[in-house]
Formats: C-alpha cells, structure tokens, sequence
C-alpha cells in the first residue's frame, strides 16, 4: 500500500488504539498494507504501543503548570492530565509538566508526542496535554501567573500600565501578584462587562425578570438591574471584591487606586484560569 493509500483517519484510529506516535502509526500502517490490527501487534512488538490498553483510559487528574520567561514578558500556562492523583504528585511527572510549559513558551507547535509516550511508558498511565495558553505582552507591562497549593488550579494574567517605568515598581508587581490570587479564589469568566457574551446578558435578564414576574410592573425594572449587578459581581474580575481588602472595595476600584498612587493607568488585559479536569 503506498504512502497515499494510508489515510488520515487510518493513521488517527491506529493512533487512538495504541497511543503510539503519528509517524510510528504511519509506518506500522506501511509496513502491514494498511492492516491495522497487524499494525498493533507491530507497535506491540517494537515497543511503540506501550500505552495500548492506557489510551483508552479517562485522564481526569493532573495538574497544571507555568513557566514565565525572564522579564515577565512572556508566560504559559499548560494542563497535563493522568488517571490518578498518585502520579500527579510525582515528581518525574511533574517535572515533565514544568518541561512542557517552558517549550511551549519558546514553540507553541513543540511536539511533544514521543515525550507523552515515554510518560506512559514509565507511570503505567493515560497522559494527555489537555490545553495550553500562551500571552506575550503587549506595549507596557507584565505577565504572571499562580499556580494554587497542590497544582489543580492555575492562573496566567497580562496586566498593562501606561508608562514604562510603572512596570518596574514594586507596587505594580504586587498589584499584578495580588490579581492572580484575585482570580484564583474569584474564578471570574472575564475581564470586565464589556466581554459578557450578549446572548448570555440576554439571558440573566430573561431569568431574572421571570423571576419578579408577579412584582409592579415599575419595579421590575430596578430588581432586574439590581440582580444584572450581582451577576456582574460573579462574572466579571473587575467587578468583584477584591479578596485582600474583605470584598470592602472592587477589583476595579483598587487597580484605580495604585494606578492614582503610581501616577499611571493600569489595566487587566486578559487572563486564563485552568483548574484540573474541567469541562473546557
């Protein structure tokens, strides 16, 4: 069977049976004609297809891991699942996990397939590179990133100022330090309200009207907005409480605060929280 005879879907469903590498499957598949369960036993046989009956497995454990380049310019972060939260404490896969973040940050197209195959090879489980973010900054300012106590969550954050010399401040570091935490324990969905998906905002106010329906037809109106407010207050980074301060103050009110004392206007960019076995 020649090269073009050896479809993509052939090479995907030998894959999926054996965990083994694209380029492994593709000249198993060659050097069988295209048979796939001969190109099993081949994979079998050389050793390629250690995780045969793994592959099929969950992968709902892990963890997440970082890497921020030097500068604070540049940062990952990346989520590596496994079956167990025994090999998820392990040091080897951990390791692998900070390795992965750090090349992804250098090539986000690393592949990494030989790497997740030995991974398996060695802990007797389903590995899986589940997701991965990338930001670079952008004009002034900086990246950073959490990773909570026990590696399940994850955060990586762009927080931008006006002028460059804001960024090397201490205040700022510890502005954009505090808002990691902030989004860690918040679990916003967004930055502000300008990012809320319409169909969504369409949506609460549906529900919340629904739910005053038998009020005044004047008063309708305020409940619905009061309820939008504390939807808003959930959903959005900036309008949430801001954890170091009691919730006594918003997110958007202390960044409005250090940005007065530091003679500068900081904004949050953008942002990404993992967290360990999410639906995604």
């Amino acid at each position: 069977m020649t090269t073009a005879e050896i479809t993509p879907a052939l090479v995907a469903r030998l894959r999926e049976m054996s965990g083994a590498g694209m380029m492994d499957c593709k000249k198993a598949l060659m050097e069988t004609s295209g048979d796939i369960e001969a190109a099993l036993t081949l994979l079998r046989k050389k050793g390629a297809a250690a995780a045969t009956t793994k592959g099929a497995r969950e992968a709902r454990e892990g963890l997440i891991a970082q890497y921020i380049a030097p500068g604070g310019r540049l940062g990952v972060l990346v989520e590596i699942n496994c079956q167990t939260d025994f090999v998820a404490r392990n040091d080897m896969f951990r390791a692998f996990a900070d390795d992965v973040a750090k090349r992804l940050a250098t090539n986000t197209n690393t592949d990494f397939e030989a790497e997740r195959v030995s991974m398996v090879s060695k802990t007797g489980e389903n590995i899986k590179i589940a997701r991965n973010a990338r930001m670079e900054v952008s004009g002034n300012g900086l990246i950073a990133a959490y990773i909570h106590t026990g590696a399940k969550v994850g955060v990586l954050v762009e927080v931008g100022a006006g002028k460059e010399g804001t960024v090397a401040s201490d205040d700022f570091k510890q502005l954009v330090k505090d808002i990691t935490l902030q989004i860690a324990a918040g679990h916003p969905f967004v930055v502000s309200r300008a990012e809320v998906p319409a169909d969504m905002l369409a949506k609460e106010k549906e529900i919340a009207a629904e739910q005053v329906k038998n009020k005044p037809a004047q008063a309708i109106a305020k409940i619905v907005e009061g309820k939008l407010e504390k939807f808003y207050q959930t959903y959005c980074l900036v309008d949430q409480g801001f954890v170091k301060k009691n919730s006594e103050v918003s997110v958007k009110e202390h960044v409005a605060q250090v940005g007065k004392q530091l003679g500068d206007e900081i904004t949050i960019r953008r942002f990404v929280r993992f967290q360990v076995g999410e639906t995604v």
